[in-house]
């Protein structure tokens, strides 16, 4: 097999044209899977209210996993599968995509351990109590059992999304998604002589999705007529792999670890306010979720394109790619909180009849999403900055978010203070230091630092 590659087409393709074909396919099957979320939730929530509560305690657990395996680590695999690309590297991008599959079963071994051992402590030391932890138990318990499904599903779009083919993941993302929702409402409902199974139908559900993407998409790379592919065969495991891979994707774990602990804080406060509150926090944040896959589908397309670049050493034209990709975010999210916080009851009373949980469901909705804008523009520059290896200060901004929304929690609730109100309004305040952290180490040029002085100024 050739080690060379013909120029890369995104080195001359325009920018804006390319980033919206790029895109739209990860953003379109995001959608369908964000709404497979969204219509997960509103069965389990025709079970009642502690169901819902139970399954809004799991979910940032659910998204931690997403973060991780498609995001942090995940970006990772995508930046160094497009810069070797960039370089005509194919030997290391086969290499590249062969160690991520072995990074990902012991990613998802370690974490199938920890949430099976210590699912338990972890729910209780949130605030689950009795029916709710029960709740959240019965779904985490079968959902960890198959963890390695989620992992080895986004492991591979990422390696695809790195090579630039979107549209194959989109569609394998797509067909899981559609599983998933087909066997879910079977599942959690029950429909002929299924019975119904309730939040533990949800989480089978979840897994067989997981299966057919997983398997789609390995027979996607594994295919004998590509120029790079997946195999098992002719690679020696290399450290210096697992390294370049860690690298950067525990770096920018840290980040998303962050992200997922301010879920994590809020749903604990939230839970010590009352299981109605929990739960409208829930439905508050996952129609929030409603937004990743716009900003994951212009950031897939941020780090293939930036990667590319980088590889070819086109320093400034990528810079120009990843503030394209980071304002285009900014306005799209920014439209999408705008409808959000003036229409909050047309999305939140759909999910349960409790008023307490709808009351709460609005008004996260009036408090935060007017700032979803800058929760936008800072998760795509995060995406993008996997493309360049460079994301220290993506994860930064992640930390300080964290550290915002728990410190002051916790300062509210040693007095006595904490209200739902003043909950969602530090979540608002994370998101503007959040997207600004980012966007001004962009900036100030935190994607040039270590380059040589001929890279750094590149003419376009």
């Amino acid at each position: 097999m050739s080690n060379a590659l013909s120029e890369h087409p995104l080195l001359t393709a325009p920018i804006g044209k390319t980033m919206f074909i790029l895109a739209t396919p990860n953003a379109i099957a995001m959608v369908l899977s964000m709404m497979t979320s969204v219509t997960e939730a509103y069965f389990v929530g025709l079970h009642g209210v502690i169901a819902l509560a139970g399954l809004a305690l799991v979910f940032p657990m659910f998204m931690m996993m997403g973060m991780l395996s498609a995001g942090a680590i995940g970006g990772a695999i995508s930046g160094l599968m497009a810069r070797h690309a960039g370089s005509n590297d194919i030997e290391g991008a086969e290499a590249i995509a062969f160690h991520a599959i072995l990074v990902a079963l012991g990613m998802s071994t370690f974490f199938a351990i920890l949430f099976l051992t210590l699912g338990g402590q972890i729910f209780t030391f949130l605030g689950a109590q009795e029916a709710v932890l029960e709740q959240a138990l019965s779904y985490s318990q079968i959902f960890f059992t198959g963890v390695v499904l989620v992992w080895l599903a986004n492991t591979l779009g990422s390696i695809l999304r790195g090579l630039g083919e979107m549209k194959a993941t989109a569609a394998w993302t797509v067909a899981g998604s559609l599983v998933q929702v087909v066997t879910g409402i079977i599942f959690i409902s029950g429909a002929g002589l299924m019975q119904a199974m309730g939040i533990k139908g949800a989480a089978y559900a979840a897994l067989l999705g997981m299966s057919v993407s997983t398997l789609g998409q390995a027979y996607h790379l594994m295919r004998a007529n590509r120029k790079i592919r997946l195999r098992f065969t002719g690679i020696a495991i290399d450290v210096k792999y697992f390294k370049a891979i860690l690298s950067i994707g525990l770096t920018a774990s840290i980040g998303s670890l962050s992200m997922i602990g301010t879920s994590i804080a809020v749903s604990a406060f939230a839970a010590r306010l009352g299981p109605e509150i929990l739960a409208g926090y829930g439905i508050g944040a996952r129609l929030e979720f409603i937004m990743i896959p716009i900003i994951f589908g212009i950031g897939a397309a941020c780090i293939n394109m930036i990667g590319v670049h980088y590889g070819a050493g086109k320093i400034d034209r990528a810079h120009r790619i990843g503030w394209t990709g980071g304002l285009a975010s900014a306005v799209v999210t920014g439209g999408v909180g705008l409808f959000f916080a003036l229409f909050p009851a047309l999305l939140s009373n759909a999910f349960t009849d409790n008023q307490l949980a709808r009351d709460a469901a609005r008004l996260y909705l009036q408090v935060v999403a007017p700032f979803y804008a800058f929760f936008g523009l800072g998760l795509c520059l995060y995406f993008a900055s996997q493309g360049t290896g460079r994301v220290f200060w993506a994860a930064f901004g992640n930390v300080v978010r964290f550290f915002i929304v728990l410190t002051s929690g916790l300062i509210l609730y040693q007095y006595d203070a904490v209200t739902t109100k003043g909950l969602f309004q530090l979540i608002a305040f994370g998101m503007v230091v959040y997207g600004m952290i980012i966007a001004g180490s962009v900036w100030l040029g935190a994607w040039r630092r270590g380059l040589p002085i001929a890279a750094k100024n590149d003419t376009i």
